[in-house]
């Protein structure tokens, strides 16, 4: 048991005392039902305050075998699919609980707390390896640098796969956004362990989350053996995105709050699949605060995107005046690199808008939209401060004539 390999339930334990904890353990059985297959690599990207956290802690206590993760699991969502194996609802739940050495990476404080961020890559190989010899002593040889090298060492002696879950693993590219050589070694890193002759000896499976999809070189994924869910395409896990429409309502039956309200102000995430989805963190922000207002802070990145807007980039502030007033604009999100920098046009910033969970996708017609109340408070607020006063203006004309409409005020 450690840190990093093999480590305790306590994250997830932590989180199943949250009363309003929503069950969301059903994400396990894909996993499970991928395992040491060809699809056993999956990377999952959604906006900040989206649950990527708690998922990947709550995945972490379920294979890892330093915990001991029966009790926890046991009234949840996984472990009922097993009693039901007749509808060929059959999760692998007993099977897979706490069976897998496993290695569990938060990329956020291997990034904010480097002395340099040419070390990152460097010094996370070092810290896991260090972890690796007390588990599996004997096994890796003196000397060895790379994680890819200590875990095919061990395979070796051993047969022992791993499961490997990485949080935040975009962080590099967006903290480090100018470091083009640390970014690489990072991505080699991950190439060597899952896109290598050995990565079927080595590894049983992977699960990434962060807020954006693998980087792309071209058109080609850094990483083409994944399969990548994302908030373009939820795919199979889009009721995993944040909380379904059926979760909201009953919230809000339980603490007596006006459903068509909280539909209002957060609504607007849709998914062919699933339906509507709302982001997680705004729900129980208004379930605690019983007050009907916008619970997203600004981000860095968004602070950094308003300067494309003040500068109205390919058009991209007459996109946000349409959407501002309830239209919905036609992207290309072909053209994304999956990365901060390489924003080549309005719709490659408006695509990472969308990835970002200020802007909603409509598959189907290739539109974005302005998902919500809450969300376009972001927005208004962006502009009303940005350096172009014509785009405030705008935006308070847009409210004028709304306000008018809605008034039926005809002359106006």
């Amino acid at each position: 048991m450690g840190v990093y390999v093999n480590p305790p339930a306590d994250g997830f334990a932590e989180i199943l005392n949250y009363k309003k904890y929503i069950d969301k353990s059903g994400i396990i059985a894909y996993t499970n039902s991928v395992l040491g297959t060809p699809d056993k690599l999956i990377c999952f990207s959604k906006p900040r305050r989206f649950g990527k956290s708690f998922a990947a802690k709550m995945i972490t206590a379920y294979y890892s075998r330093g915990a001991d993760a029966k009790a926890l699991f046991a009234g949840l969502k996984i472990a009922r699919m097993d009693m039901d194996q007749d509808q060929n609802n059959y999760s692998g739940f007993k099977e897979n609980l706490n069976k897998y050495d496993v290695i569990s990476l938060d990329m956020t404080p291997f990034v904010t707390l480097a002395e340099s961020t040419d070390d990152i890559v460097s010094d996370l190989q070092q810290d896991v390896i260090e972890e690796l010899e007390n588990e599996f002593p004997d096994c890796i040889k003196k000397g060895t640098k790379t994680l890819y090298k200590a875990l095919l060492q061990i395979n070796v002696k051993t047969r022992r796969k791993f499961f490997i879950v990485i949080d935040e693993w975009d962080m590099i590219f967006r903290e480090a956004k100018e470091n083009i050589s640390v970014q690489k070694e990072y991505i080699n890193l991950l190439r060597s362990l899952f896109k290598s002759n050995q990565t079927s000896q080595i590894i049983i499976g992977a699960y990434m989350t962060g807020i954006l999809p693998i980087k792309k070189y071209g058109t080609q994924s850094a990483l083409t053996d994944f399969r990548e869910f994302s908030m373009l395409k939820p795919g199979s896990l889009a009721e995993f995105v944040g909380f379904t429409e059926k979760e909201v309502y009953e919230l809000c039956q339980e603490y007596h709050l006006d459903f068509d309200e909280t539909r209002k102000w957060y609504d607007g995430y849709r998914f062919d699949a699933i339906g509507h989805i709302y982001c997680p963190n705004s729900i129980i922000e208004l379930m605690s605060m019983q007050v009907f207002d916008s619970y997203w802070t600004t981000t860095e990145t968004y602070e950094s995107l308003r300067d494309y807007i003040d500068m109205n980039v390919d058009g991209l502030k007459d996109a946000i005046i349409d959407m501002l007033g309830g239209k919905s604009h036609r992207i290309d999100t072909g053209t994304f690199q999956n990365d901060m920098t390489s924003l080549s046009g309005k719709d490659d910033i408006l695509t990472l808008l969308v990835h970002l969970g200020y802007l909603a996708y409509d598959f189907d017609n290739k539109e974005v939209f302005i998902p919500n109340e809450e969300v376009r408070g972001e927005f208004v607020r962006a502009v009303k401060e940005g350096r172009r006063r014509e785009l405030a203006k705008a935006v308070k004309m847009s409210d004028m004539l709304l306000e008018a409409t809605l008034r039926l005020d005809g002359t106006a």
